[in-house]
């Protein structure tokens, strides 16, 4: 053999290595987008877990409030009692919007309020209405609690505030009327002065809290998880995402901080571990138009509604409340102005998004064999599934600028319609076949997938 020979055959056993490295990466690249199966939600789970709060208790006028409520198409209410225990008004929202109420003790709450709101609860259990129970509102904030003859703001401790949740808690259970009702916990507890266990929602064994061990303040804890805060401004990648994270990884006023390790003394709460499948509800999110040195517009706005929906249900919370409804003394963060009539772009966004997967019973259960190729953590899904069997694929993406191809790639063959809630509710786009080339960015696109053929 002379040297040209071996040369050449050198080259060829080279190709042949390459070749089989080749297709060893495209075997690997192909098993990561390969369609696994995952499990469908009941879209009516995710419809009910959408909330928005409102000023009722504070003079919003119900009756021009319903329609509204009807066009953006969330199917609960947060109210504050505030010592007006009035139900008339809530109940016309529950009549001509079909809303459940969940209501709040409110602020700056004393030892009256409790037994007030109490009644209060069983008038609007009696109507239909009544969603769920709160605890005192941001006792940091707004004048504390006094209970018992001691005051969070003159006394400077939590103890009242520990002392009347854990009556609420014991006065609902004990009540036949009220019993199954849940109770959501008190909001900022991270800024407990003094360790109470309020980070808990039952106080357990072992641990230096004043209240008892066993203690039981809540069913579920309960988040102001706005997703912006003083200390993380700006637009960026994964804001809702990262507002909805149950580790110290959040940047904003989360869980961890709250009932992990308390953001002002560093209470010791529950483990991360812990905190991934507690109960939890947010009864307050949302951001101004103009925040952010005006880097929030409406159009940022209108995205982080959607994703702020989509991203608590998808991490685990159970309810979700967007404030505010209606814009009152803490600016623009309403779906309309405060005349009533204008509606903001995220208003038409969610009536669209919540038109599309609109749905009244529950699904049976179903998986969907799926997979995304994406570049980037900047994109996410939630697999829902309609009563009459159809899936709706959502697939958002939290990018602060710019956008990506991603490749939806199926188990079989569907007829796909997709639609993009911030332009309406026609399709932007109609295939057949297993896969689907998608150009995500900042909110959500839905597809609705069916086995039959389309038109």
């Amino acid at each position: 053999m002379n040297k040209f020979e071996f040369t050449c055959i050198r080259f060829m056993l080279s190709l042949c290595l390459l070749s089989g490295m080749a297709a060893d990466v495209c075997a690997a690249m192909a098993d990561n987008d390969r369609p696994e199966k995952k499990k469908a939600v009941p879209a009516i789970d995710f419809l009910n877990s959408m909330g928005v709060c409102v000023h009722i208790q504070h003079g919003e006028d119900a009756s021009r409030m319903a329609p509204l409520l009807r066009y953006i198409g969330v199917r609960n209410v947060r109210d504050a009692a505030d010592r007006n225990y009035d139900t008339s008004g809530l109940i016309r929202l529950h009549n001509d919007a079909g809303v459940k109420v969940a209501i709040c003790v409110g602020s700056g709450a004393r030892d009256a309020d409790l037994p007030a709101v109490l009644d209060m609860a069983r008038r609007l259990h009696r109507a239909g209405v009544l969603l769920a129970i709160e605890g005192p509102n941001e006792p940091n904030n707004f004048g504390g609690v006094t209970y018992r003859g001691r005051s969070t703001a003159k006394d400077n401790t939590w103890m009242p505030v520990a002392e009347m949740q854990c009556d609420l808690y014991a006065a609902v259970k004990a009540d036949s009327e009220l019993c199954r009702y849940p109770v959501f916990g008190v909001s900022e507890t991270g800024a407990q002065t003094d360790n109470t266990g309020l980070q808990f929602l039952v106080v357990p064994s072992g641990t230096q809290c004043l209240m008892p061990e066993g203690t039981r303040f809540a069913d579920y804890l309960n988040v102001h998880n706005y997703m912006y805060h003083p200390s993380w401004q700006g637009l960026a990648d994964n804001r809702v995402w990262m507002a909805a994270d149950h580790t110290s990884a959040c940047r904003v006023d989360g869980l961890y901080g709250n009932h992990g390790l308390t953001w002002l003394k560093k209470f010791e709460g529950y483990s991360v571990e812990e905190l991934a499948t507690v109960p939890r509800v947010t009864t307050e999110t949302g951001v101004r138009v103009g925040d952010s040195n005006g880097e929030v517009t409406e159009h940022v706005q209108a995205c982080h509604y959607m994703n702020v929906y989509l991203a608590q249900f998808s991490r685990g919370w159970k309810h979700t409340f967007i404030y505010e409804m209606i814009d009152d003394g803490d600016g623009a963060f309403g779906f309309f102005h405060r005349d009533y009539t204008t509606p903001r772009l995220a208003a038409h966004a969610l009536h669209n998004m919540t038109t599309l997967l609109a749905d009244s019973l529950p699904a049976s259960g179903g998986s969907l064999a799926y997979s995304l190729s994406t570049e980037t953590d900047c994109v996410h899904d939630l697999l829902l599934r309609k009563h009459d069997g159809s899936f709706v694929l959502v697939v958002w993406g939290e990018r602060a600028s710019g956008s990506e191809k991603v490749t939806l790639r199926l188990g079989r063959s569907y007829a796909m319609e997709v639609f993009d809630p911030l332009v309406g509710t026609t399709p932007v786009a109609r295939r057949e076949g297993r896969s689907l080339e998608l150009e995500v960015s900042d909110h959500p696109l839905i597809i609705l997938m069916s086995r039959q053929r389309l038109k």
